[in-house]
């Protein structure tokens, strides 16, 4: 049996009792570490501290493990238990649909254990999840390379009045240019966007289309370590926003759209004042 199971957002705490049974009683385990990382998953002893839980080993599954070498865990699979852990819910990336449906095509039994993601979390800033629309990523530009396909689809929302939930670029373990020119791989630095980073971009791809789908005074909520102790949430306009210090990651940002009164009642808690211009909320945890 594959087991795919869901971390939650915050520590190794987060785990749901279902997940923790399965993880114990597998021979194998794999945490994938590419689209999302917990709290404290920047640390050096972030692993061991899933290894203490746990009881047993983890493997660490990067990029090329899942997208290339992913047959050979599932061969794994084949004959023993092997769970596979993903930061927040097993469906929060495509990857791991892709995942479930290679499994079923080797004929591997799959069985989900789901947790929360970015995707549910999002609401402890009072915009109702219902008034979402499409979630876009924003992508790290280079200087070749701007894509700006997010565009439209924030147009589209903001045209329909909806939030849009802005997914911000992590960058780990990823070949540099160079070395993938000489055939031999060299790996950046990893790099996490910030919001700040975000908002510029997104800035820049106004001006390019002009179509005033937002703008500086347009409202925004940032999140921070969305889903641990030191989650930092803070509503105000990309103008504001850019000059806020959101310290480390993950990052994630939200284009307002039309709300509703309680909506606008609860955001009131995490607006930046003038007497305090990093104004953090009124502690809601």
């Amino acid at each position: 049996m594959l087991y795919i199971i869901g971390l939650g957002l915050g520590d190794e705490r987060d785990i749901t009792l279902k997940g923790l049974d399965a993880v114990k009683k597998c021979e194998k385990v794999y945490i994938e570490a590419y689209t999302s990382l917990l709290s404290f998953g920047l640390s050096t002893d972030g692993l061991s501290t899933l290894e203490k839980l746990y009881g047993k080993p983890i493997i660490l599954a990067d990029r090329e493990m899942v997208e290339e070498k992913v047959d050979n865990i599932l061969s794994e699979a084949r004959g023993s238990d092997v769970a596979f852990l993903v930061v927040g819910d097993p469906f929060g990336a495509t990857t791991h649909i892709d995942l479930v449906v290679r499994a079923k095509t080797m004929r591997v039994d799959v069985k989900v254990v789901h947790n929360a993601s970015v995707m549910n979390a999002i609401g402890i800033c009072g915009l109702q999840l219902y008034h979402y629309g499409e979630t876009v990523s924003i992508p790290f530009f280079t200087e070749t390379w701007r894509p700006d396909s997010f565009y439209e689809k924030i147009e589209r929302n903001r045209n329909l009045g909806l939030h849009t939930l802005c997914l911000l670029d992590i960058r780990v373990k990823e070949p540099t240019l160079e070395s993938l020119c000489r055939g031999r791989k060299q790996y950046e630095p990893p790099r996490f966007m910030t919001i700040n980073t975000a908002i510029d971009q997104l800035l820049e791809v106004e001006q390019k289309h002009g179509k005033s789908a937002y703008d500086e005074d347009t409202n925004c909520v940032g999140f921070a370590r969305l889903g641990s102790e030191d989650q930092m949430i803070v509503a105000g306009t990309m103008r504001q926003l850019r000059t806020v210090n959101f310290g480390e990651p993950l990052h994630c940002l939200v284009i307002v759209g039309k709300t509703h009164p309680v909506e606008d009642e609860m955001l009131e808690f995490y607006k930046i004042t003038t007497e305090n211009p990093e104004q953090k909320g009124n502690g809601i945890a």
